[in-house]
C-alpha cells in the first residue's frame, strides 16, 4: 500500500508532489499536466496574476517562473507584463520535467474507501491501494450555468472552460453571459477573432484591476496605506493572502461571506482595452430564460428594474465561474461523498487540509471556504504544499513510532518470570 497519492497535476498537485518528492513522502501522482491551462483557457489570454505570485513551489524555491523565463529569454517582470497562458502551460511542463518526473498521465476513474486507506481505479484497469488521497483537481468538474440557461442543447450553449480554441467562432454572431476576467477575456479574444460578440453582465459596470506601477518606487505611506499582496493590493487581500490558517479559525459564516465578497468579479488590467469601446455591453441584465428558434437561441433577459430584453444569438457562452460541489466528483464513490462533512458544496477541512475522513485531503478551490480566497489562485499552492507536507511527514513519524515502541503489555510479556514448575524443570534436566 502507497503511503499517498495525489489526484491532479496543475500547480497545487504539482507543488505538493514537489514538497513530497524532497521530504522523501512515497507518493505517485496521476493527473493531464496543466490540464484546465492548456486545454481548458482561451488561446492568447493572460494570468491575471502578476508574476511574482504565478510560481509552482517547490521546497528549495530554485525554479520560480523568473528562473523558467530567464533561461528561455522570455520578457519578465515581477508586476506590470501580463503572464501569457502559453508561458505558464511551458513552465508548467518544465517544472513537472525537472521536479515531478514521476508524474503519471493517468486518470482516476473511482476512489473508494478501505478500512486501513483507499483504493483508486485507473483508466488503464489499473488499481491502487493507498493510506491517504491527496484532491487537488482545481476548477475541473465545477462549472457553473445559470438555471434559467441550463436546458439549451450543448450546440447552442457552452461554458468557458470548453474553449481553447476560438477558431470556430469566426464570423459567427456569439453572446458572452458575465462579468468577471474569464468573460471579459473571452469577448476581448472572441473580437480578435473574428466574431460578432457581445457580452451581457448582470452587473451595472465592468470592473477591472488597476494597471501595477512596474518599476516605479512607492513610498512608505503607499506601501502602508496598501500593501502589495499575491492576489492584489490592500490590508484585506494581505491578510487572505498571507494568513491563511488565521483565516481558518475565522467562524464559519464569516469564512463562507467573506469566500463570497473578497475579490468580485473583476478584469485584468490589461484586458481594458480589448473590451470596452470594442465589444458591444449589455449591462444591468440577467438572463431568466432561453428557447431555441428557427435554429437560434432566443435569450430574455430581466433587468434590476423588472423590465425585459431579447437577444437572437447563434451560441451562447457561460462565462459565470466556478461553483464546489462534491456531489460532481463522480469517480468518488456515492458512499466515500456520504461520509464527508460539507458546507455549501465544500467539504469541511482541518488546518492540515484534511477532511472529516482520516487521510483523505483537499487543496485548491475546494479548500477555499476553510483557508479564504487565496485558494483560488496559484498563490495559494505553496502553503497548501509546505502545510499538507508537514501534517503528512507528522503522521507517517507517529505511525512509525507506534510501531517500533513495544505496547506495555508486550513489555510485561517479555518481563515477567517463568512459572515455577516450569522454572523446576527445566534446572533439573
Amino acid at each position: 500500500m502507497l503511503e499517498a497519492t495525489i489526484i491532479g497535476a496543475g500547480p497545487y498537485g504539482l507543488s505538493i508532489a514537489a514538497h513530497f518528492r524532497r521530504r522523501g513522502i512515497p507518493f505517485r501522482i496521476f493527473g493531464r499536466l496543466m490540464d484546465s491551462w492548456q486545454a481548458h483557457m482561451p488561446k492568447g489570454m493572460c494570468l491575471k496574476s502578476d508574476g511574482f505570485a504565478s510560481n509552482i513551489y517547490d521546497p528549495d524555491g530554485d525554479f520560480t517562473l523568473r528562473h523558467f523565463c530567464a533561461e528561455r529569454g522570455i520578457e519578465y517582470s515581477d508586476a506590470g507584463i501580463p503572464v501569457r497562458l502559453d508561458t505558464f502551460s511551458a513552465y508548467g511542463l518544465a517544472f513537472k520535467e525537472r521536479k515531478v518526473p514521476q508524474l503519471e498521465d493517468k486518470l482516476v476513474t473511482s476512489v473508494d474507501r478501505l478500512p486501513s486507506g483507499f483504493r483508486l481505479g485507473l483508466d488503464n484497469g489499473e488499481t491502487v491501494t493507498a493510506r491517504r488521497v491527496v484532491l487537488a483537481v482545481g476548477i475541473t468538474h465545477f462549472e457553473h450555468v445559470p438555471a434559467g440557461l441550463a436546458n439549451l442543447p450543448p450546440e447552442f450553449l457552452s461554458h468557458s472552460f470548453r474553449h481553447h480554441s476560438l477558431a470556430s467562432f469566426r464570423g459567427r454572431n456569439v453572446v458572452v453571459i458575465g462579468g468577471g476576467s474569464s468573460a471579459t477575456d473571452l469577448a476581448g479574444l472572441l473580437h480578435e477573432a473574428g466574431s460578432d460578440v457581445q457580452l451581457v453582465s448582470r452587473r451595472t459596470s465592468l470592473k477591472f484591476h488597476g494597471m501595477p506601477q512596474a518599476g516605479k518606487p512607492r513610498s512608505w505611506w503607499q506601501k502602508i496605506q496598501r500593501p502589495q499582496s499575491g492576489i492584489g493590493p490592500g490590508w484585506r487581500l494581505r491578510f487572505c493572502a498571507d494568513a491563511p490558517l488565521a483565516f481558518h479559525y475565522f467562524p464559519q459564516s464569516l469564512r463562507l461571506e467573506a469566500v463570497r465578497r473578497v475579490l468580485g468579479p473583476a478584469g485584468g488590467w490589461f484586458t481594458k482595452e480589448k473590451v470596452m469601446g470594442r465589444v458591444p455591453l449589455l449591462l444591468g441584465y440577467t438572463p431568466e430564460r432561453a428557447e431555441i428558434q428557427n435554429g437560434r437561441v432566443r435569450l430574455h433577459l430581466r433587468a434590476a428594474d423588472g423590465s425585459e430584453r431579447e437577444i437572437l444569438t447563434e451560441h451562447v457562452i457561460a462565462a459565470t465561474g466556478y461553483k464546489v460541489d462534491l456531489d460532481r466528483l463522480k469517480f468518488l464513490s456515492s458512499e466515500l461523498r456520504s461520509k464527508l462533512e460539507v458546507v455549501d458544496g465544500a467539504p469541511v477541512l482541518s488546518s492540515s487540509f484534511e477532511s472529516s475522513l482520516p487521510g483523505l485531503y483537499f487543496a485548491g478551490i475546494t479548500a477555499a471556504n476553510s483557508f479564504g480566497p487565496v485558494m483560488r489562485f496559484a498563490y495559494g499552492a505553496g502553503f497548501a504544499a509546505r502545510t499538507l507536507t508537514r501534517a503528512v511527514r507528522k503522521s507517517l513519524a507517529r505511525e512509525s513510532a507506534s510501531i517500533s515502541v513495544p505496547r506495555r503489555d508486550e513489555l510485561r510479556e517479555m518481563k515477567a518470570p517463568e512459572p515455577r514448575e516450569k522454572a523446576g524443570a527445566a534446572s533439573g534436566s
